[in-house]
């Protein structure tokens, strides 16, 4: 069975052609970059972190569509397996059998086929099938959650709102801000994250406070606010472009993407009040965040300068004497320090999201693009009362 899986030991750097199994219509979407190398690299040290956490990485790009699925491998470099879907973009990692990933006009629902002790290819320890598809046409979904209840609840940043699927139609309206006027295909706001908490909606970010047709442009520098959805109070403003609000430990914590950093929001009484509050800045444009443990896993794009030139993300680089580049930074929450990267050069310059799949080691996940879909067959034991 043919999987696409390398390994990189050391800070080696690996290239290699954009996946040779995307379809016509992908390779047309992706242009002349579809055959561009691709070029990875590391920190020394991060393969054997993340075998001694016993995690993987879940990462989306909707630029280039890769679903990467990243771990240590046998033979203890880094493993990096790949596949394409359309507009990879929030991803929701429930548990270590489920994850869930927004594409350009599905959600895909993942579930992982092998038990504990089986590896596949005698290589993987999980295998992440897609087994339900929910059709929402082009909604231009941002971030994703489940809820308590199973549902799932996604940003409808096309139509300003929270969603959830629907068996008839292409999504139910779950929440919208009071400032949005009417449900209608208009990405006024740019409504772009969630942050769920016990399986509920807790706060989304946004990039504006726009109600006409592709405001938010004119607002990215300073117009980015937070919004608790239980009150429908704006709990901070402010922002440039703010992305990735996640609640861990007892803190709200986010993205400010347009400055490049990391870092947690302080309430007070009033929006005016509050304070994000900066743990660490990273050379990128910052969008996708989780955490495990002690650590946080935060993606870096390349931002498209001719829609996001003039924000302060350009000074600070410039600060630093450094170049932005595209990967994920794993940040220690104690002091800020970046302690491990992952860098991908070349056609890929823009991630959207991440997520860390607990008790994995070596994933893998198939697509739409081969025949190993048609090819791997699993089915549950057969129920007998023990007469036959």
């Amino acid at each position: 069975m043919l999987t696409l899986s390398r390994s990189i030991t050391g800070n080696e750097v690996i290239e290699r052609p954009a996946d040779r199994l995307r379809t016509d219509a992908a390779a047309e979407q992706g242009g002349k970059r579809g055959g561009d190398a691709v070029k990875y690299s590391m920190s020394p040290g991060l393969p054997s972190f993340l075998g001694s956490e016993r995690i993987a990485l879940a990462v989306s790009s909707y630029q280039s569509g890769k679903f990467y699925l990243i771990g240590q491998n046998v033979d203890g470099g880094l493993l990096v397996h790949e596949r394409f879907f359309h507009k990879a973009m929030g991803i929701c990692v429930a548990d270590r059998d489920t994850i869930l990933l927004a594409t350009l006009f599905q959600i895909v629902k993942f579930r992982n086929v092998l038990k504990r002790e089986q590896t596949i290819n005698d290589l993987h320890d999980a295998c992440y099938v897609p087994r339900e598809l929910f059709i929402t046409g082009e909604l231009d979904v941002h971030d994703i959650g489940l809820t308590k209840d199973g549902g799932i609840v996604f940003v409808n940043t096309l139509y300003n709102c929270l969603a959830t699927t629907s068996e008839r139609h292409s999504f139910t309206p779950f929440w919208k801000p009071s400032f949005i006027s009417k449900i209608v295909k208009e990405d006024r706001c740019h409504l772009n994250g969630l942050a769920m908490e016990a399986g509920v909606p807790r706060y989304v970010t946004a990039v504006s406070k726009s109600d006409t047709v592709d405001g938010w442009r004119d607002r990215r520098a300073n117009g980015g606010i937070v919004i608790d959805v239980q009150s429908g109070a704006v709990v901070l403003g402010g922002l440039s472009m703010p992305h990735s609000p996640r609640m861990y430990r007892g803190r709200l914590w986010l993205l400010n993407s347009g400055t490049g950093e990391i870092g947690w929001i302080e309430r007070g009484a009033s929006a005016e009040d509050g304070r994000f509050r900066v743990l660490a800045f990273c050379p990128g444009f910052v969008r996708g965040l989780a955490f495990h443990g002690r650590y946080a896993f935060v993606g870096l794009s390349k931002p498209r300068y001719e829609r996001f030139e003039g924000l302060a993300l350009d000074r600070r680089l410039a600060e630093a004497d450094s170049e932005p580049w595209c990967g994920v930074q794993i940040i220690d929450l104690d002091t800020g320090a970046c302690v491990h990267w992952f860098r991908i050069d070349g056609s890929v310059t823009e991630l959207y999201d991440l997520g860390v799949v607990p008790d994995v080691v070596r994933p893998m996940a198939l697509g739409f693009t081969s025949d190993e879909i048609l090819n791997l067959i699993t089915h549950d034991p057969l129920e007998t009362d023990g007469s036959a």
